[in-house]
């Protein structure tokens, strides 16, 4: 970027002023720490400058928006021509409050849904299974039938709104529903715009919301690939989820690389099924996390757009730029809110959502300041949108596409991460893949390790956490304003569940399961028997258990 003779004379220049300037300042002044580090433990420099770029090439390792590597973002003119799709994730007790929440949030101006289902939907069990009780409707959307997917969409146009849907085991019934609902509204379900998180790899290392084991779960999320291909054209067929790995512990090169290892896993899955890459790829999307380290995270989303770009150019001769571009979803970090003085998380959230967007994300979803309390209520969540609505019409970082890029240390930072990352992804390879590391726990270890290390560095006040270890203050709560799910929807969600076998057609039901065992135990495409089962209000539960029953359920191995 900058030729020879001005890169020596720049570095003499810096001597000069280190042995001058700076000396004289560190001996009045000297600085807070002796070593200040990245998040993944490396030295960050006191002051970055033209030397530290020198081994970038503009065109190959930054070039164009729009254009390969994509580093500097997706589409040409980025949030000049729209913005981000403004999601804010949501979703508890029935379908019944959950769509008075949706059709508030779109009045206030969101721009996507995003569906949370309670943990019993997420592992396949039916509100009234023994392992529901004390669960339904708690941490999302209680979703037994077709029947709640119907209530939940009431009023809201599938071919006008786009859904995004965290679910990853059951993701083929969930999605299947999806398309059952628009189907009933008049939308064709090549018109359905949206994502599927159906990311299982990362249930194994970070969440824990798996049931089926490692291959029955490949072959499902290929299944989906392959029918989505055909009838799901304007559809993420998954969100490939680095947001948990991070919220589990690791740092921003772990999740960067443990994120692409989980589509690597995917993108190869599909390929020995015969699926093509450049259609199937298509359809991948990302999921990220936006921490607090503000530059650092900027850097994070660009090389992993750009890491992205090269593995499928160079290991899957990827062709079709479409199948080139990381397009991904971004949560701001639930674990760094804090119950104390909770009306801090309002900054915390506007600095990574910021980072997210300098950083190019497709979508946004913001957390409400008092997550850390309980469910988001209108207010929080209202000021959780603002948030973006602000930084989106006001701030100006809208205005010129990629605005950081060129920053010496937004450089270097991002071409650091990238080649960390890629040595970790080396690394995962030799081992065989990423479904040979989960098994044999190295992922864990690692994010274990990296959580290890930055609980220290908080608990030893390296790490400043401000209201948690450090600007303290009495405070007393008032819980008044937390939102709390009633008992009582647990019951009123067994009633209905009830009332739905009495009066559906329980023969068709019994043929269409009946159906489905066949053609997951014979190896077929599950997805179109899937379609049926929901259309004829089979359950989430009957459904699972069916393939509970051919593929058998995952249990964790203990990590020594």
């Amino acid at each position: 970027m900058f030729k020879e003779e001005k890169i020596s004379e720049i570095s003499k220049k810096k001597k000069e002023w280190e042995e001058t300037t700076l000396k004289k300042t560190l001996e009045k002044f000297p600085e807070r720490k002796e070593i200040f580090k990245t998040t993944y433990n490396e030295e960050l420099k006191r002051l970055y400058t033209p030397e530290d770029i020198k081994d970038i090439d503009y065109i190959k390792d930054i070039g164009f928006p729009g254009e390969y590597p994509f580093t500097r973002g997706v589409q040409p003119t980025m949030y000049r021509g729209r913005f981000w799709t403004m999601r804010q994730y949501a979703g508890f007790a029935t379908a019944e409050e959950s769509n008075k929440r949706y059709k508030y949030l779109l009045e206030q101006g969101q721009t996507g849904l995003s569906v949370a289902f309670d943990l019993p939907t997420q592992i396949g069990y039916d509100s009234d299974h023994s392992m529901s009780e004390g669960e339904v409707g708690k941490v999302g959307v209680a979703i037994d039938s077709l029947k709640d997917m119907e209530i939940l969409f009431d009023g809201i146009p599938l071919d006008k709104v786009s859904v995004s849907m965290t679910i990853n085991s059951t993701a083929s019934i969930l999605l299947s529903m999806l398309i059952a609902v628009a189907e009933k509204q008049g939308v064709e379900k090549e018109k359905l715009r949206g994502t599927i998180q159906n990311d299982i790899l990362k249930e194994y290392i970070a969440r824990g919301t798996y049931v089926f084991p490692p291959d029955p779960s490949m072959k499902i999320i290929v299944d989906i690939f392959e029918y989505g291909s055909k009838y799901l054209p304007k559809f993420n067929l998954i969100s490939i989820s680095g947001y948990h790995i991070r919220e589990a512990g690791a740092n921003a090169v772990q999740e960067v690389a443990f994120t692409l290892a989980d589509g690597l896993a995917y993108v190869e899955a599909a390929i020995k099924a015969g699926l093509d890459p450049n259609v199937f790829g298509k359809n991948l999307s990302f999921f990220f996390n936006a921490h607090n380290n503000f530059i650092e995270e900027i850097a994070k989303f660009r090389a992993a757009r750009k890491l992205w770009a090269k593995l499928m150019k160079n290991k899957f001769n990827v062709t079709n730029p479409s199948a080139l571009r990381l397009k991904f979803h971004t949560q701001t970090a639930g674990s760094t809110l804090t119950a104390q003085q909770p009306l801090n998380n309002i900054i915390r959230v506007t600095m990574q959502a910021l980072a997210a967007v300098l950083g190019g994300t497709q979508s946004l979803h913001t957390n409400s300041y008092d997550e850390a309390l309980g469910l988001p209520t209108e207010l929080s969540a209202t000021i959780a949108l603002r948030t973006q609505q602000i930084i989106a019409y006001e701030s100006g970082v809208t205005e010129t596409v990629d605005p950081f890029a060129g920053s010496y240390v937004i450089e270097a930072l991002t071409k650091d991460i990238e080649e960390k990352a890629m040595k970790y992804i080396e690394k995962i390879e030799e081992m065989g893949g990423m479904v040979r590391a989960i098994e044999d726990g190295y992922v864990q270890k690692e994010i274990l390790n990296s959580a290890y290390e930055s609980q220290l560095a908080i608990e030893n006040s390296d790490q400043i956490i401000v209201g948690v270890n450090k600007f303290k203050v009495e405070e007393n709560h008032k819980n008044d304003s937390i939102l709390r799910v009633d008992p009582e929807v647990e019951e009123k969600q067994k009633e209905k569940l009830r009332k739905l076998k009495q009066e559906r057609d329980n023969e068709l039901v019994k043929k269409n399961l009946l159906k489905l065992r066949n053609a997951a135990e014979n190896k077929e495409n599950i997805m179109p028997y899937i379609l049926d089962a929901v259309k004829s209000y089979a359950t989430l539960g009957e459904i699972t258990d069916v393939l509970r029953d051919v593929y058998g359920e995952y249990h964790e191995a203990v990590i020594l």
